[in-house]
């Protein structure tokens, strides 16, 4: 969660722009962030039960495709109650339902783990876009994050971290 973008909030400088914000807190962070997020690492590393710790799944709500005059303000997802389809399927996950398929980014939905049944046929036309996983976009990520989010924690920036990332670059390159 350290690397996730946002659109900046009125409690930042810039209105509207994105950028790397952790959990959206840099405006209220009263310590390094470096340190903050070693502090979660030591909590998860330090759980006694790691089966009960909190899974953690990503998600875009607000991905555009302008191109597509279909979609309602260029949203590739309709948002709002339909969110809880990709819910229900986070809660099988889970469960241990077998809905998912590996990705160098993480488990992504099966093909149909997903309910549309009701949805608009243009967003069940970009489901497939939304579930795929952009390689060469990705690597692009893992550069900025390592050229201008990681130097901003300078020597508090958790090893773990960069661990994550070289993993993931690895995994991205296969």
């Amino acid at each position: 969660g350290s690397e996730i973008t946002a659109a900046s909030t009125i409690n930042a400088a810039e209105v509207g722009k994105i950028r790397r914000d952790p959990f959206a807190i840099l405006p209220f962070c009263g310590y390094n962030m470096g340190d903050y997020f070693q502090h979660w690492i030591n909590i998860g590393k330090n759980a006694k039960d790691q089966d009960k710790l909190p899974k953690i799944f990503y998600v875009n709500w607000f991905r555009k495709d302008e191109n597509n005059a279909d979609l309602p303000g260029g949203f590739m997802w309709p948002g709002y109650g339909d969110n809880s389809r990709v819910l229900a399927w986070i809660f099988d996950r889970c469960d241990g339902k077998d809905n998912y398929v590996d990705t160098p980014i993480g488990f992504m939905p099966k093909e149909g783990a997903i309910n549309t049944d009701g949805l608009a046929d243009y967003y069940k036309k970009t489901l497939p876009e939304i579930t795929k996983v952009d390689k060469e976009g990705w690597l692009k990520e893992v550069k900025d994050i390592r050229e201008n989010h990681y130097p901003k924690f300078g020597k508090h920036l958790p090893k773990e971290l960069t661990a994550c990332l070289d993993d993931l670059e690895a995994r991205l390159s296969k």
